[in-house]
């Protein structure tokens, strides 16, 4: 019988996990079954049981549950501990891990071939997505790293967990140039953007959404300044390979999947 894996959250009926972990274990010979699982909003450590009970190795924990499932951890990883947020979980031993920063920084690293090392970086949002990332921007060796929100209170209470990053609110960003602006807010969900000045998409800068598969108003309004921009499909492949690499001791190529998906 094959080991059973899923990505868990709430909606769920978009999501690509399965078919690229389907790829990856394709690629590298593994026994795998991945799957969906759409927990109740409020019955989501009831869903996680259910498939441990049943059998279930390992989740991906996608909205609006990361928060939650490191809660539900006996232990976890150094970088889940400080994002206080889990996206991976390895159900056999209890373990947590949060593997979307790596995800992020190799995207942006070898997939997009811009170096963070030296860069000032602009994040969008204090939530779950980006709680998960910060660490992992820090460690890439920005120069400065500006964390914004709606909410300035929010974004305080993050950057203070973190040496090297400040916080700001959104109208307090005029004038400010950024080699990288990174939108973790879930605006692009609800075809919204975050009010941040139209003078911060440069004909130099990346603007990168970590919401995938549309074409968000934060990325139509970098193009349209002139900005190089991209979608979070590949921080969801690159994460991906961090969580199947963890389940099965084994990392896939990440290259032709995010390819496939693309062309697709």
């Amino acid at each position: 019988m094959s080991d059973r894996y899923a990505v868990i959250g709430n909606p769920i009926a978009h999501s690509r996990s399965p078919s690229i972990h389907r790829e990856f274990a394709r690629a590298t010979a593994q026994d795998i079954d991945y799957g969906r699982i759409e927990a109740p909003l409020d019955g989501f450590a009831q869903s996680v049981e259910a498939f441990r009970a049943s059998g279930g190795r390992g989740l991906n924990v996608t909205l609006p549950f990361k928060h939650q499932a490191f809660s539900l951890c006996s232990r976890v990883s150094e970088r889940a501990r400080v994002a206080r947020a889990v996206n991976t979980l390895v159900l056999e031993t209890g373990f947590g891990d949060n593997t979307d920063g790596v995800g992020l920084t190799r995207d942006i690293g070898d997939n997009l071939g811009v170096s963070l090392q030296g860069r000032a970086v602009l994040l969008l949002g204090a939530g779950g997505a980006a709680r998960g990332v910060v660490g992992a921007l820090l460690e890439a060796g920005v120069a400065r790293l500006l964390i914004a929100n709606r909410t300035v209170s929010k974004a305080k209470d993050l950057a203070q967990r973190f040496a090297g990053a400040t916080a700001r609110g959104y109208d307090e960003l005029g004038g400010e140039r950024f080699d990288v602006i990174i939108n973790a807010t879930s605006a692009g969900l609800a075809d919204e953007a975050p009010r941040v000045p139209s003078a911060l998409f440069t004909e130099t800068a990346l603007a990168y959404d970590m919401v995938y598969g549309r074409e968000t108003p934060f990325l139509a309004a970098a193009r349209q300044a002139g900005a190089r921009t991209c979608d979070g499909l590949g921080m969801l492949v690159e994460q991906a390979a961090e969580s199947f690499f963890l389940w099965r001791g084994v990392r896939p190529q990440t290259r032709p999947v995010l390819d496939k998906l693309r062309g697709a």
